[in-house]
């Protein structure tokens, strides 16, 4: 079938890879690698870029093309071009203003969304995108990162949980289960409003939320069951189950340390959450994600789970360095997680590539 509106669709996926490349050089550049930025700021801008750039972006742009209402396609429009005004260097206040705008836009689908369908899993998703609204004001307040940076973490959390959540209805989940989700969804929510006040109760209450989440679904998605399968639903419980694990490390570092402003713990904490456990979920779901956005399609080889497995092992090395002090066994870690992340990239490419050659043949 012909995708909806795909002359957008294109430019805004090209938005998407642009603050992509950009946030892993600009990560690659904060974790010691002595490599040329493109402009003085970018260093600063690798959660932005990651978080809004690229995520953000994405989630916006696969929300409107389920949708389909041309009003739903400002948000991924407004974030593609800010991230790309953030990488080329223009004046900062102005790219803040153009996420915090597209995050207003996504804020307002699921406000959509959760009218005409009200569910504990849309309500979740909501708060999601309400998340990163709040985090996008507070960063454009001048609010440091360190500060913010669970509001950021909380878009893409509820997001994803939200989703796992809906999947899960097949297993007609029991009330008292339900509430169990509710009641982690509001420990977590309690700590992100904590943390604006203090510091570090709302960081413990966070690493409680985070955890209570990670169990849940450790203990009710799907992915229990049908990792026993084969092909790609396998892979994609293989990916979600090993998101789960890192969601509870990171929640349970955020329990231990409280609020920390920087250094290799506070680094390990974040990258648990955001690369073991967001990219897990990337990982998993781009095969069914991309041919929904694009008009490609995408056939599943066992190869990917080539740098499925890179990026666990390249993030527990990056977590020894972090536990140990290690600072060039960081960098490595650092690195190769971005090898993967690309690695599977090239090969999301290469299978859509020939899967339409196949196609074509038949």
């Amino acid at each position: 079938m012909k995708q909806p509106f795909p002359r957008i669709q294109l430019p805004i996926m090209i938005g998407v890879l642009l603050a992509l490349l950009a946030g892993l050089w600009a990560g690659l550049i904060r974790v010691g690698w002595q490599w040329p930025a493109l402009q003085p700021l970018l260093p600063s801008l690798h959660g932005p870029l990651m978080i809004s750039g690229f995520l953000g972006t994405l989630i916006s742009l696969e929300r409107a093309v389920a949708i389909k209402r041309p009003w739903t396609y400002l948000g991924p429009v407004l974030s593609g071009i800010g991230a790309i005004w953030l990488v080329v260097g223009l004046p900062l206040p102005v790219g803040q203003w153009l996420l915090l705008l597209a995050s207003v836009g996504l804020t307002a689908v699921f406000t959509h969304i959760v009218r005409q369908h009200p569910a504990s899993y849309t309500i979740t998703m909501g708060l999601g995108a309400l998340c990163w609204l709040v985090g996008n004001a507070l960063w454009l307040s001048g609010w440091p990162i360190f500060r913010i940076v669970y509001w950021w973490a909380g878009f893409l959390v509820l997001t994803i949980v939200g989703e796992r959540l809906e999947l899960s209805r097949v297993a007609r989940l029991s009330a008292n289960t339900i509430r169990l989700f509710v009641a982690a969804v509001a420990l977590f929510m309690a700590g992100l409003l904590t943390v604006l006040v203090w510091g570090g109760p709302g960081t413990h209450l966070i690493g409680l939320g985070l955890m209570a989440l990670a169990i849940w679904l450790g203990l009710f998605d799907i992915a229990r069951k049908t990792v026993r399968r084969s092909g790609l639903t396998r892979f994609i419980a293989v990916n979600l189950l090993l998101g789960y694990v890192w969601l509870l490390i990171g929640g349970l570092v955020a329990l231990l340390l409280g609020q920390t402003v920087a250094g290799p713990r506070y680094d390990f904490m974040l990258h648990a959450v955001f690369v073991g456990f967001v990219f897990g979920m990337i990982f998993a779901h781009a095969p069914i994600i991309l041919p929904s956005i694009l008009p490609i399609q995408v056939r599943f080889h066992p190869v990917l789970y080539g740098p499925t497995i890179f990026l666990h092992l390249a993030l527990l090395l990056r977590a020894l360095g972090d536990v140990g002090g290690w600072q060039p066994v960081r960098a490595w870690g650092g690195l190769l997680n971005a090898v993967a992340i690309l690695w599977f990239l090239g090969q999301m490419v290469y299978l859509a590539a020939t899967a339409r050659q196949l196609h074509e043949l038949k």
